[in-house]
Formats: structure tokens, sequence, C-alpha cells
């Protein structure tokens, strides 16, 4: 804002032309700061310097939205809280990146031109922050700041202000995900990088650079992606800096002990393994799952990738949670090339969240961290649906000792209710609605359970965990080895769910006024003309709401109101005719392509008669993180002629 560092640079020129001159004395850091103080810079700074959060709940009462399409275009007002000087901080800059060879060939963005760009998202004890958007290049111009708070109340670190040595044993990442946005708003994972931040605990001056070689995700967990410099500051100062000696003995040792760690869970597992394959030789083809691959190809328990996680006020229930979770958007990690073979990559947390789309895996370790953070007994479900594709689901175990499965892809639950295969052919058996065939484990943050009953089919299984016979269980100390909060673990911990930032009026009337306009393009191609009854898209909109309510509760209500409203506002002789729409993303040009693939609702926007009304409604849900539930609803009346 202020271009602070030129004017301070300016000012200690003058300074030190003004006082060495005379009698080529030492200048001390007093008279450099006694120099600034008499301009009044510090003032300023110290007036500028303010720790910015987002304040939405200011906004929400003193500005209401206009429900119309005109939207002030201003960015939201940030609100200031100054920093606390009692408190230890990390200032991390982002000064640019460069050797992004991938996009070597870009030209330059003309002004005003949509380009893809890049975004760097950290997560830090407990805090996020995010960069601004930069154009995509070679050397992509980031120039970025981010305040981290080395201290948090929340963490139980007390509020007296630590020193080195006590930093040195505070061992979190800073976990930096750089995601690419293009020109349609689609994210691509880019690089997931761990900073050890400490090496400035030993810095002179307490400031260090470091040039971050980031590598890339998947099959591409080898390869250079680009190098990002950064710059290191504690704030306040430390008084006394620790030697280079003593922090690289302490990395040696977390190292070790990890590393040691994680080689007796590992000859554990392989025991556990050998005793599994004894009790029948069938059970090398169960899909039992003990270690999986993270974005960067690191191996992990799969224990560790699920902590129970709050979101705080974001979420109120538990079937909100698995609304949440099915609105971020599903897709398999990428492969290069054919083969049909999957590519098995189970995100982070904050890789999954940020690129706000991933496989069913990060669905179903996502819901199960929420669901634990509920107080329910939740499990993530290993094993396969119809023609035996892998997949991965959530199960509730109730205190009566009900079985619920989650699927964590569309929200639907379902009781289950085994087969017993021993009665006779008479009696009544439940019919399985869910589409799970068979089941391999079974795991949350704290137990592993494999399948050992005489058929791994969904349907027979009965789910008693505490049975060794039917379930053979992992130790639970070997788990909470290499599982936090029992030790530290090499996956980061959870960051926090962020509140959404999406404007649902504002974004929903974009949508419906983009969606007009290509469905007049559409029948003016084809001959037609178009009336839009502003009225009747009105009307629609309790029917959203309700089908959004439907998801989230399994309940359906106003119904008979919506009908009712219908039945009044289209006349005697009419034909009314309606389509409702589900969608996870905010691009109205390709919702409106996959509507058209749709007979039924591409026979209500090409629709011919006499006296043809349209309407469109669209409302826009949001959950947290940049999730949303979009529901689209075209209708039409006309006068039916026979």
């Amino acid at each position: 804002q202020m271009d602070v560092h030129g004017r301070i640079r300016e000012v200690l020129a003058e300074t030190i032309r003004e006082e060495l001159a005379p009698e080529h004395q030492q200048l001390s850091t007093e008279d450099l700061i006694k120099a600034l103080r008499q301009r009044g810079i510090i003032d300023d700074v110290m007036k500028e310097l303010k720790f910015v959060t987002d304040v939405k709940e200011k906004e929400r009462t003193s500005s209401p939205k206009p429900s119309t399409h005109f939207v002030d275009r201003e960015p939201p007002v940030l609100e200031k809280t100054n920093i606390d000087p009692t408190r230890r901080y990390l200032y991390l800059q982002v000064l640019g990146g460069k050797a992004f060879l991938e996009h070597l060939q870009e030209p330059e963005p003309l002004p005003g031109q949509i380009c893809s760009t890049f975004t760097l998202c950290l997560h830090f004890r407990n805090q996020r922050f995010r960069s601004k958007p930069v154009p995509c290049a070679c050397e992509p111009d980031f120039h970025d700041g981010f305040l981290l708070e080395v201290h948090k109340d929340s963490l139980g670190d007390g509020s007296k202000m630590v020193d080195a040595t006590t930093m040195l044993s505070i061992c979190d990442p800073v976990h930096m995900v750089l995601i690419k946005t293009d020109t349609f708003g689609e994210t691509t994972l880019i690089a997931s990088y761990f900073l050890e931040w400490r090496s400035v605990l030993a810095a002179e001056n307490g400031v260090t650079n470091v040039a971050v070689e980031l590598l890339g995700v998947g099959t591409e967990s080898k390869v250079s992606v680009g190098v990002l410099n950064i710059r290191l500051e504690m704030y306040p100062q430390l008084n006394r800096t620790l030697s280079p000696e003593v922090t690289n003995t302490q990395f040696a040792l977390e190292h070790q002990k990890t590393a040691e760690k994680e080689r007796l869970f590992l000859v554990y597992a392989k025991q556990w393994w050998r005793e599994y394959l004894q009790i029948r030789p069938t059970h090398n083809i169960r899909l039992v799952k003990i270690f999986a691959q993270d974005e960067n190809g690191v191996n992990h328990p799969v224990c560790s990738y699920i902590r129970p996680l709050r979101a705080g006020r974001l979420l109120d229930t538990p079937r909100q949670a698995a609304r949440f979770v099915s609105v971020l958007g599903y897709e398999r990690a990428p492969v290069i090339g054919g083969g049909g073979g999957k590519q098995e990559q189970w995100c982070t947390l904050l890789a999954f969240l940020c690129r706000n789309k991933g496989d069913c895996e990060d669905h179903s370790n996502l819901l199960c961290s929420l669901l634990l953070g509920f107080g329910l007994e939740a499990f993530v479900c290993v094993g396969t649906k119809a023609k035996g594709v892998p997949h991965t689901w959530v199960m509730t175990c109730g205190t009566d000792g009900t079985i619920t499965f989650w699927e964590s892809l569309t929200g639907h639950r379902y009781i289950h209710k085994p087969i017993n295969p021993a009665d006779p052919p008479l009696v009544e058996q439940p019919k399985p609605l869910y589409p799970y065939r068979t089941i391999g484990c079974v795991f949350n943050h704290q137990k592993f359970f494999g399948n050992c009953q005489p058929s791994d089919a969904v349907e027979v299984c009965v789910f008693d965990l505490h049975d060794e016979s039917k379930w053979k269980p992992m130790s639970g100390e070997a788990i909470k080895s290499v599982c936090p909060p029992g030790s530290t673990s090499s996956v980061p911990p959870c960051p926090p769910l962020c509140a959404s930032t999406v404007d649902a009026a504002v974004a929903s009337n974009e949508i419906e006024l983009q969606l007009r306009i290509l469905v007049a393009e559409h029948r003016k191609d084809l001959g037609l003309s178009t009336i839009w009854d502003d009225h009747l898209s009105y009307l629609l909109s309790p029917a959203l709401a309700a089908y959004e309510l439907e998801r989230t509760t399994s309940i359906s209500a106003g119904n008979e109101e919506f009908q009712d409203a219908v039945r009044r506002a289209v006349p005697e002789g009419h034909t009314f005719k309606g389509f409702p729409i589900h969608f996870v993303y905010r691009n109205a040009r390709r919702a409106f392509a996959t509507c058209l693939r749709s007979p039924f609702c591409e026979e209500i926007i090409c629709c011919r008669g006499d006296q043809v009304r349209l309407a469109v409604r669209v409302r826009v849900f949001p959950y947290p993180e940049s999730a949303c539930a979009v529901w689209i609803m075209f209708a039409c009346k006309y006068r039916s002629v026979l």
C-alpha cells in the first residue's frame, strides 16, 4: 500500500548522507530508527501494519446486497486487527518464482484478458492463507507476505513470548500448495510442499532467504515444476539466535525418530499381514489397504489420513457435513497415457480443499474425519462396487448396533442389515439398496480391522468389530505410534475449514442472467422467439429450496404450496412443464450444455406452441471452502393446441 521498503530506503540513504559526511562516524540502529521516527515513517507503518481478516458479519448487517442483477463490484471490506507485540510471528514473503518451464511458451497476457493463474495456499498451525492469483508464466510474479502466528492460544501455548529454543521444538511445517486455475475455472494441483521454517532460528539478523524447489504430484512426483524464492523473518526479532549445528541436530533427531517409528510399524504390518494370510489363502485378493500414497508419492499408514475434524460453526449436523463433502467435485487422479490402471493418490486435506475436488478416497477421509468430529464412531470402508471397481465409503456404528453406510460422493445413507446365508429359503431376506459388493477392511484414526469372514460380500457381512473371528484387529499401540496425537506423523495436521467466500444471491443472479442469454440465443438459432415470465420464474424458488433441504436432511417439505402456486399461475387450458437439475460447479455454459443433453429439458428450452412463456430460476447454496450446490430449474407454460 505505502511502498514501505522504498520510503525507508530513501530516508536511510538521506540520513547516511547527512550524518556520515562530517566525521565518518558509525551509525547505530538507534540513530537510524530515530531518523525514521523524526520523519514520521515509523508511525505511518505502525498505523498501516494491521493484520487483515475478512469481515463477513459486518458486511451482512451493514450493506444488504441488492436482489437485482446490478451488483456493486467492490471488493469485500477488510477488517484490520493490530499485531500483538507480545506474540512471535513468522513473516513469510514469497518473492516471485522461476523455472516454471511448462509455461515457457505462454504469451504475455493482454490487459483485461482472462488467463490461467497460479494461487499459493498455506497452512500453518491452524491458520490458513491464500496468495493473490498471478498469471501463469515461466517466472510467475508472486509478491505476497503472510504473517504466521507461531504462538496460538488455541494450541495451548499460553501467552508468554517464546524464545528460540522453545520454537525449535515446534515441529509443524508450513504446508504450501500450488494450484493452477485455467480460463474456465478448472483447478489443477501443481505442487504440495512442506517448508521447514525453523532454519530462520539460526539465521543472522533473524532473516533468511530460501529457494524452494517444488516437485510435481502423483506420477510426476520426482519432476521439478519450478522454484519459489521465499524470505523468512522472525517478528519481533530474536534476542539470541541458535547456532546452525543446534538446529541441524534437532532436525536430524526428529527425522531419525520418525523414521524409526515408521520402520517398526512396517515390521509390525508385515507380521500382521502374514498372520492374516494364514487364516485363509484367498485373503490375498481382498482389498486390505494398510498403506497409501499421498500426492507427493510418499507412503503413509492409512490411519494417519483420518483426524477428528471439527467444523466450528460452519456445519451444524453430520448430514450437513455429508452434503458438504458430496458437493466437493469428484475427479479421479490424473494418469498420463492409457492402460486403464487407476493412479492411486490420497491427497492431504489441504490439497483436496484448495483444489476443491478429489477422488473417492479424499471424500471418504474428509467425511469420516468430520463424522468423528461430530462424536460418531465412524470408519472408512475399503472394498468394491459393481463390476469389481475399487471404492471407499464411510460407515458409522450406532450404540444400538445399527450400521449405516454413507456414500461420500452423493451424501446418500443406507442402513445395513446382513443376510443370513444359513436361513431356510422361505425366510424373507432384506434387499440391499447400497451399491457396494465386497469389503476388505475398515479403519479410522485409532483402529484398523481386516475382514476375515468366510465371504467378503458386503450383504452377508456382520459388522461386529469386537469379534476377532470376523475382523482381525491391528494393535492400537502400533497405530498410535505412527498416527497423531501419539507421535509426530509425517502427514500434516488438519487445516481448519474456511467459510464460503461465495455470495449466494450474486452468484445465483449471474448464472441466471447467463442462462437467459444462452436460451434466447439457442431458440433464435431454431427460429423461435423467447418471452420470459418473471413471475413464474420467481415461483420456482420454493421448489429449489425444498430439493436442497431434502438432499441435506432426507425430509421433503413445502411441495403443496409450490404446486398450488403453479396451478394459480398457469391459466385454464395451458400446460406447465418444469425440469430441475443439480450441479456442483458455477459455469453456466457447461451447465447449459449438460441440460440440453436431457430430452426433458431440451423439450422445455425448444418449446413450440401458442403463447409460450419461459422461466428459469437458479439457486446457489454455498458450503464451506468454495463448495457450492447449484440448483437450476427450467420451466415453460403454453396453450395446449390439439
